[in-house]
């Protein structure tokens, strides 16, 4: 049985935040074939492209987790109608010097939720549209614009009943994707 590692990048730093609830009970749905790794982010520098030449540890391993991944999983909140800067601060880490991305080829799922009606449409669609530049062949269906309210979770922190068939869908589509275009 082949073994996919994801690499699990949570868009916000919050301990308490809906969307790393969301990124823990989520992986929960995948075969066991799948393991995942949320990857610390909250501790990158800004990204400055004099450093290029000499990252700092946390940039490296960064993208050193990255490469060892077989796909990558973003779960991520909305601010202002896009995604948080601390994720784009981490994405520009990951893809840069120009020409040594980490990121490239790495097949990619989008996940969101947010107590507002849309869920995080915007922002997903904000990192869709960087994530086809940095050559990440990424999910687009199902699209997960998920609605924080009650039941979302279980008192275990699980997907609740009343969500678990579709994330379960999702989960699916996502482990079948990473299946096709993992390198």
């Amino acid at each position: 049985m082949a073994q996919y590692q994801i690499a699990v990048v949570v868009g916000s730093l919050r301990k308490d935040s809906f969307n790393r609830k969301l990124a823990n009970a989520i992986v929960k749905l995948a075969p066991a074939e799948f393991s995942f790794k949320q990857l610390e982010i909250g501790d990158l520098p800004l990204y400055n492209q004099d450093d290029d030449a000499q990252p700092a540890d946390a940039v490296k391993r960064l993208k050193a987790e990255i490469l060892a991944a077989q796909g990558v999983l973003f779960v991520t909140p909305e601010y202002n109608r896009s995604i948080p800067g601390v994720l784009k601060n981490a994405i520009d880490h990951a893809s840069r010097p120009y020409g040594q991305s980490a990121w490239a080829g790495k097949p990619a799922g989008v996940l969101g939720v947010s107590i507002g009606a849309i869920g995080t449409a915007m922002a997903q669609q904000h990192l869709r549209n960087m994530l086809a530049y940095l050559d990440m062949p990424t999910l687009g269906q199902p699209e997960a614009f998920i609605h924080a309210k009650d039941g979302l979770f279980d008192s275990s922190g699980n997907i609740g009943p009343n969500s678990k068939a579709f994330l379960q869908g999702w989960m699916d589509k996502y482990v079948a994707w990473v299946k096709a275009h993992a390198g």
